[in-house]
């Protein structure tokens, strides 16, 4: 089973930026991957995905900030985010399935995620 291990969070402050990077143990099982948050007693939420072929969908909080990449060739899933704000604070995960029709969205589509990286944002 493929195992996912994400780095790259940190505190910064409001307007600045921060590149997680989520490695892949395996390309089978993780063609599909999307980047997830959960902040203190709120659910978790998508921020991005990217399907087999590189089409990416973000959430509407995100556009225009965020940008998520993936290099198959290194088995590694990216997020750049850039004008960070507060509200951007969470723990962050990356998750993968084996295969989707286009960039999944929701956190049941995903089989596996890795143990998360928190980002702090101050004011």
């Amino acid at each position: 089973q493929v195992q996912l291990v994400e780095s790259g969070g940190g505190s910064v402050q409001a307007g600045g930026s921060l590149r997680l990077s989520c490695v892949a143990s395996s390309a089978y099982g993780s063609a599909c991957m999307g980047w997830f948050r959960q902040a203190p007693g709120k659910e978790r939420e998508v921020v991005a995905a990217i399907d087999i072929v590189g089409r990416t969908s973000n959430a509407d909080s995100v556009k225009g900030r965020f940008t998520i990449s993936k290099d198959n060739a290194k088995n590694t899933l990216y997020l750049q985010m850039n004008s960070l704000q507060p509200e951007d604070t969470a723990m962050y995960y990356c998750a993968a399935v084996s295969w989707c029709p286009g960039p999944r969205l929701g956190p049941h589509e995903y089989y596996r995620w890795g143990q998360g990286t928190q980002v702090t944002v101050s004011s």
